[in-house]
């Protein structure tokens, strides 16, 4: 398995433009937050949903990389949790998070136009997993945090 390093130094190269990186410190952790949304919106087996389903296998490959990085998007995922939750008690929760699903997708390839790059999960699919974390790491490092 690749390291951490690794991993960023790679997503580092299609992430330059200021623009860009502006864009992707708003919509990386939006579309994270999307996914959870519509998660939990779809029909599941157990009274949870799905949105804690999933977030198990995407918490232990965190884990693998980063403890200190795996304990942030453990709250940041749990936050996106109870976000939802409480919306779901008062409005269906599917329109609000297709919504910002698609126009944080719309602004991250408006960024990657600006670069002139393709995104990175053109090349490998766990860039997805990736991304909410480099943005994460970078909060992480201008709080002087230890990944």
């Amino acid at each position: 398995m690749k390291s951490i390093d690794t991993w960023f130094a790679a997503y580092a190269t299609c992430h330059s433009h200021p623009g860009n990186l502006a864009i992707h410190k708003v919509a990386v952790p939006g579309i994270y937050l999307s996914v959870i949304g519509l998660l939990q919106a779809l029909p599941a087996p157990v009274g949870a949903g799905w949105g804690p389903l999933i977030a198990i296998p995407v918490l232990l490959f965190y884990l693998r990389l980063s403890f200190s990085l795996c304990v942030g998007m453990a709250l940041f995922t749990a936050a996106g949790l109870w976000l939802w939750q409480g919306m779901a008690a008062v409005s269906p929760i599917w329109p609000w998070a297709l919504t910002l699903f698609v126009l944080l997708w719309l602004a991250q390839f408006i960024g990657h136009r600006w670069e002139g790059r393709r995104p990175a999960f053109f090349t490998d699919l766990q860039f997805l997993l990736i991304g909410p974390l480099w943005v994460l790491a970078g909060l992480y490092r201008r709080l002087r945090i230890p990944y």
